[in-house]
């Protein structure tokens, strides 16, 4: 028996790779799905199975392509309604895998038809819980997506979640492994661990949703308290899911067409693109096309899309450093953003080269901040980190404004005099700059380093949180 975890960590996801005896399954599988066939291939396995623990709403899954592409049935448990051919799989429902059993243990709350699946290893001893979102390491699921006008609470759904918990899960042994979907920097809950694999024995020990002594009411309590309001794209990604969508193939021969600078600059003006500058951070504050959105390759890239662009069919032009545009337009694909229709051929350079107009994004040290606060107490400083962070420290003189709701808060912002921003190490706070200076907001300036170099300043901190702060 062969269990791999196959861990993105932009996405902090976790698909899984299962093999016994030739066959071979896979759960919540991300939307490329070369390597999973490249996998079974190496171990002369038939992909059998493609089990998806629930709609996902933070990314698109492969399981539509992977159906096709090797013939393999996809597996719901109950309550799954999708549009396209799968098997809905009733409560304790058992498959084959070569000389091991995953079954189905309904598990809802986080959706009404997420599932937990239960590995039983050829001896037929419980080895393991594939968990999806309905328990990770050190929390659980957020109970919010699936709400319904009239029919569904984030109560409620928590009120579910506390009963599958204790009636599907936690009856098992101590030594079961838990497999998660995903780990921490995941919108889909609050407190995840670092750690992407433990013993259900430890979970109980630590996480604080499993505590043997509490009550459902002190459950849904602390399950509800302190959530932020779920990333805009996540009922799209979940429609996708549910409905389908194109093959990844279609969606790189649409985005990969090298464009000059004059035809980038005719592509943007005549569809209303956006357009994506997806260098480092640095790079773009040096120059960048004026109006473009930064959001760098190399941070969390897929989920500040999905929070900042609000529609995944938006029309998309890339600015990538040569060489990485097709992973680009793949890992916007993976939270539903096809819209790619063209890359600057030859890069920023090349826009210089060709004379267009360039914008820059004013970045000082730390120090500088120092100096204009004690010449003026009241320099406006705004902290564009999450509002957990803020909460645990930030600079007396700062004000909350979070990156996610960046649009919200625009009315904060001065109109002419100069103000600093900073998140907590400088790739929050240029994409803010960028999407400031998109809206015509250039008074701007930029903390290199960020909250990291601010702290080594005299400059006081607290983690005092105004009743304001509370409520943003």
């Amino acid at each position: 028996m062969t269990i791999e975890q196959i861990y993105t960590g932009c996405l902090a996801q976790g698909a899984y790779y299962i093999e016994s005896n030739g066959e071979a399954a896979v759960i919540d599988p991300l939307r490329e799905v070369k390597p999973y066939i490249e996998r079974a291939e190496a171990d002369n396995a038939k992909i059998k199975y493609i089990f998806e623990t629930h709609f996902h709403a933070d990314f698109v899954s492969g399981h539509v392509t992977l159906a096709k592409e090797t013939g393999a049935e996809i597996v719901y448990g109950p309550k799954a309604n999708p549009s396209f051919e799968a098997i809905i799989a009733k409560d304790q429902q058992e498959f084959k895998i070569g000389k091991i059993t995953i079954r189905v243990l309904h598990t809802p709350g986080h959706t009404m038809e997420s599932t937990t699946y239960l590995l039983i290893d050829e001896h037929g001893k419980n080895h393991a819980i594939f968990s999806g979102d309905t328990l990770f390491l050190g929390d659980v699921g957020r109970p919010d997506l699936a709400q319904k006008a009239k029919e569904l609470t984030q109560e409620d759904l928590a009120g579910y979640l506390f009963d599958s918990l204790r009636e599907k899960i936690m009856p098992l042994a101590d030594d079961v492994i838990v497999y998660p979907a995903h780990g921490a920097g995941s919108a889909c809950g609050k407190n995840m661990s670092k750690e992407t694999v433990d013993t259900l024995g430890n979970q109980k020990k630590t996480n604080y949703a499993l505590r043997a002594d509490m009550t459902k009411e002190e459950f849904i309590q602390e399950v509800t308290d302190g959530l932020l309001p779920p990333p805009s794209y996540f009922p799209l990604n979940v429609k996708m899911n549910k409905e389908g969508y194109d093959d990844i193939d279609e969606v790189l021969e649409r985005g990969t067409r090298a464009l000059s600078p004059d035809a980038f600059e005719t592509a943007a003006n005549e569809t209303g693109a956006v357009i994506l500058d997806v260098r480092h951070q640095n790079d773009f504050a040096k120059g960048h096309i004026p109006r473009s959105i930064f959001i760098g390759i190399d941070g969390g890239f897929a989920p500040w899309v999905g929070a900042l662009i609000a529609d995944t069919e938006q029309a998309i032009l890339l600015v990538a450093d040569e060489g990485r545009e097709e992973e680009t337009i793949t890992r916007l694909s993976r939270v539903g953003f096809d819209g790619t229709i063209g890359y600057l051929k030859g890069g920023f350079k090349a826009w210089e080269a060709a004379g267009k107009e360039t914008d820059s994004v004013n970045s000082v040290p730390a120090s500088e901040v120092e100096t204009a606060v004690k010449a003026d107490a009241n320099t406006p400083v705004f902290d564009v980190r999450k509002p957990g962070e803020f909460e645990a420290e930030h600079l007396e003189v700062a004000e909350s404004t979070p990156l996610d709701y960046i649009n919200k808060h625009l009315s904060a912002f001065p109109d002419t005099k100069e103000f600093f921003i900073h998140c907590a190490g400088g790739y929050r706070s240029m994409i803010a700059a960028s999407i400031l200076k998109s809206r015509g907001i250039h008074n701007l300036i930029d903390v290199q380093g960020g909250y990291a170099a601010l702290k080594e300043t005299d400059l006081k901190t607290t983690n005092y949180v105004c009743p304001s702060t509370l409520k943003k």
